[in-house]
Formats: structure tokens, C-alpha cells, sequence
């Protein structure tokens, strides 16, 4: 194991409150994308192991440690976790860093800041959960509501930002007393072992928080299984839809946040210098790795040279290096298939498109890295312009006619994000309103936080996280009528 990785770091399973090695033979290696070197292996669980999670994270759920709990309390075991989790802030940040590749300016200005905000956003939420009354045209009768947990639900986390999304899931579904099983993305699952290691230490019940590890076969397993009332996914249009259909037939709750394919939308009275920075930012951070990545920038023809040529300036001076390396500022993308993906879309946009790629330097190194990749001219049937890519690839289209911008803009399967850029604020609120997308920033890089909805429309999902939404996703509302006669 890498000398920057925790020695003590604990790579097995977590059922019941125990560690395991599961009860197969299989392993998966993670990699560290900056070097391309092994980090460790995690155990490839069986589908034994998967029902023995569920089995325990259903005990915990009727035996009503957890969900019975008095809400004070619950939200106590939230804080303490979140305060683990902040004094160990440094260790997380440098060990997300090596397993996914983000530079340290983000896993430990973002990442893991972000992951402390949720725990305790939602532990406050713990005690502030409420049902309705309301008169009803029945005489004597009171008749109220009450919100309760689901049960079981299965959260399955992706590689892009695996800490800090799989606390968006974990903290509301804990606050409103359901008990999880966890499979984080088979490329990055150290941090949420770590992440474990302090659930136990902060006193959470066993058999709250369950973790296995392993590839497709384990989240198929984990959805398929009907002792499973939630899934809650975040990862691919692909493996949502046949999430959704499983979940449909076998009628459990689903929320999924899938792909995207934002547009940005660069007005002629824009401050140009203003949206190519938002830009930059919200197109390469995390090298594109991105779901709501800025990366259909549509400028007014009058000023598309000029944005085009100097967001590839800035795409260019961004240096390239390891997560860990002082001065990176774009990492490497999070395996060899990443890598090879974005090239290959590179090659679609400039020899089967014909768009016009900036200059582009070769990318150096041992490890997973893809220089940013800027064209201009991309008209909207090319696939750089209509494909996710997931990696530093930007397609910079033109428009002569403002009334045409919205049409352009929604025209993709996609809709989770987008962005508008103007200094005439009446136009930028009219044109947000108009885009088909779950969240609009206007005149802004992409910001998340605790309170803030998130999720998409169209095939970017299904379902919110974060906010009041969050606590609704993990939780069903229960009648209760009171003869009064």
C-alpha cells in the first residue's frame, strides 16, 4: 500500500457490526490513477453476503434500536459523526485524493467540508420531522399524519465523488431511522470503509450501516433483493434505467441521479472573461468527472471566437499532476477505461465530427491523465455536443438568433443542469425558467449545498437529494384517524 495511504486502513466488508472478508474468494483491485498503481484489494462479495447484510440491516430496522430511538438522541450519534469525521478531515482528504485522483484542493475544500455539512445538516433535521392535521368531513374524528422510515435501502455510490455522495444518501436516511447497506463504486471504495471505521466508533447501532464491496453483480444483487424497500443510485443513465425497472416491478422506492450534459448559455452582453472562469471551473472540475459538468457552451456567434480561444488558453495553463501533488490543478481521470474513453471522443469530435480542436499538448506521466480538450464551431448533432463524456472535453456552438437558445438547449435526453450567463438579469431569470433542467445557476460556477434540492429531469433522474426533499425520499407518510365519538 502506498506510503500516503492510512496503514491502518480496514479493506474488508462491514455486516452487522463486524469485519469481514465475506464468504468468497474473489477480489477486485483499486488503483491509484495518478501512478497506476495498485493501492490494495477489497473482497468481491458473494451474493450470500449480500443477503446476510440485508438480513442484519433489517434486524436492526424491526428490532427499533435505531428507528425507535428518541430523535434527540439519533441526531447526537450524527453530530459525533460528523465530528469524527472533521477532525480526521486531513486523512480523508489525502486518502480520496489517492483512491479517485481529485486534487487536494478539492477533496479537502469540497469533499469532505461538504460531507461534514450533510451530517450535521441532517442531524438537525432528526428532531424536526413532522406529519399534518387536517379537517376532515367525517364528524368526530382527529386526523393526522406521521412520516416514517422505510426500512432497508440499499445506497449505491458512484466513483466521481465516493465520501462526499455517499453522505448525501447516508446522513438523511439515518436521520429519518432507516438502516442501510452500502456498495460503493468498485474503483473507489476506501474512503467509505474509512468513513465506516467511525460509524462504529461513534456508537451507531450494528446493523445500521452495512457496507459490501465488489462490482455490478453485488448492486444487482442488492436492488434485486426483497427485503430492499429503497434504492437510492447515483451513477449512469444506463444502470438507472435498469434500476428503475427493477424497482418498478418489484414496486420499492427509487431515487436516481444519473448523467448530464449541461448547457451553458453565454449571452452577447455577457462579461466574457467572468464566464470563461465559471466555465473552466464548471467544466473541468474534477477533470470533467462531473454529472452537472458545464459542457455545451452556447455563445452568441459575435463573440464565439473570443470565448472559444480564451477558454482554451485557460483549459491549456491548467497543469496536470498528481491528486496529491502541490501545484495540480487538473488530476487524472479515475481509470485506464476513463482515459481512453475521453481520448476516444477527442478523436470522434475532430476526425469524424470535424470540429475544431484547439492546440492540446500530449498528456505525460504514468498515470490516468487526459490535457483538456477545447473545440469550437460543434454544431448540435455531433456527438461531442450530444454524448456525455464524463472527462475535460468542451464543445464551444454558436447561435445567431437568442430566440433559438432554449429549443437548442433542451435538446438532449438530459436535464440536470445548466447554467446562463448574462449582466441583463430579467434574461437570465427568463431563460432559466425556460431550460429543462433540475437546477439553473445563473452567472455562477456550480455550487451544491446541504439545504439546496438536487436531481434532474428527463434521463437525469428520478427523485431529489439534499434539502427537505431528501428527508420525503427516505421516508412514507402513515394516515392515522382517531374516532373521537
Amino acid at each position: 500500500m502506498a506510503d500516503h495511504v492510512h496503514k491502518d486502513l480496514r479493506t474488508d466488508m462491514f455486516i452487522d457490526g463486524e469485519w469481514t472478508t465475506g464468504t468468497g474468494t474473489g477480489t477486485i483491485p483499486t488503483y491509484d490513477p495518478g501512478t497506476g498503481a495498485v493501492i490494495t484489494e477489497v473482497p468481491e462479495a458473494t451474493t450470500a453476503d449480500v443477503n446476510t447484510a440485508v438480513e442484519a440491516a433489517e434486524r436492526a430496522f424491526e428490532s427499533a434500536e435505531w428507528a425507535g430511538m428518541l430523535p434527540a438522541a439519533r441526531a447526537k450519534l450524527l453530530l459525533d459523526l460528523a465530528d469524527l469525521l472533521e477532525a480526521e478531515a486531513d486523512s480523508f482528504a489525502r486518502l480520496e485524493s489517492t483512491d479517485q485522483g481529485q486534487p487536494l484542493g478539492i477533496s479537502s475544500g469540497i469533499s469532505v467540508p461538504n460531507a461534514v455539512e450533510h451530517l450535521r445538516y441532517y442531524a438537525g433535521w432528526a428532531t424536526k420531522i413532522t406529519g399534518v392535521t387536517a379537517p376532515l368531513s367525517v364528524p368526530d374524528v382527529d386526523y393526522r399524519t406521521r412520516r416514517e422510515p422505510l426500512g432497508v435501502c440499499a445506497l449505491i455510490t458512484p466513483w466521481n465523488f465516493p465520501l462526499m455522495i455517499l453522505v448525501w444518501k447516508l446522513a438523511p436516511a439515518l436521520a429519518t431511522g432507516n438502516t442501510v447497506v452500502v456498495k460503493p463504486a468498485e474503483q473507489t471504495p476506501l474512503t467509505t470503509l474509512r468513513l465506516t471505521e467511525l460509524v462504529r466508533r461513534a456508537g451507531i447501532p450494528d446493523g445500521v450501516v452495512n457496507v459490501v464491496t465488489g462490482g455490478p453483480g453485488v448492486g444487482k444483487a442488492l436492488v434485486a433483493h426483497p427485503k430492499v424497500a429503497k434504492v437510492s443510485f447515483t451513477g449512469s443513465t444506463e444502470v438507472g434505467r435498469e434500476i428503475a425497472a427493477r424497482a418498478g416491478h418489484d414496486l420499492k422506492h427509487v431515487s436516481l441521479e444519473l448523467g448530464g450534459k449541461a448547457p451553458s448559455i453565454i449571452t452577447a452582453d455577457a462579461d466574457i472573461d467572468a464566464a470563461v472562469r465559471g466555465n473552466l471551473m464548471g467544466g473541468l472540475l474534477n477533470s470533467g468527472q462531473v454529472c452537472a459538468a458545464y459542457t455545451r457552451f452556447f455563445v452568441d456567434a459575435a463573440r464565439h471566437d473570443e470565448f472559444a480561444d480564451k477558454l482554451a488558453a485557460g483549459a491549456a495553463s491548467m497543469r496536470l499532476g498528481h491528486g496529491l501533488s502541490e501545484n495540480t490543478d487538473l488530476g487524472p481521470v479515475v481509470s485506464a477505461e476513463q482515459r481512453d474513453q475521453a481520448e476516444e471522443y477527442v478523436r470522434i469530435g475532430r476526425d469524424v465530427d470535424g470540429a475544431h480542436l484547439h492546440d492540446r499538448a500530449p498528456a505525460e506521466g504514468e498515470g490516468y491523465f487526459v490535457r483538456p480538450a477545447v473545440f469550437s464551431g460543434v454544431t448540435d448533432d455531433m456527438r461531442i455536443a450530444r454524448e456525455e463524456i464524463f472527462g475535460p472535453v468542451l464543445s464551444v456552438l454558436p447561435y445567431d438568433n437568442p430566440d433559438e437558445l432554449v429549443a437548442r438547449a433542451n435538446d438532449t435526453d438530459y436535464g440536470l443542469a445548466a447554467v446562463v450567463w448574462s449582466r441583463d438579469i430579467g434574461v437570465a431569470n427568463r431563460l432559466a425558467a425556460r431550460v429543462r433542467a433540475g437546477t439553473v445557476w445563473i452567472n455562477m460556477p456550480p455550487f451544491l449545498d446541504a439545504a439546496a434540492s438536487w436531481g434532474g429531469m428527463k434521463a437525469s433522474g428520478l427523485g431529489r437529494e439534499m434539502g427537505w426533499s431528501a428527508i420525503e425520499a427516505f421516508t412514507q407518510v402513515k394516515s392515522v384517524w382517531t374516532n373521537l365519538a
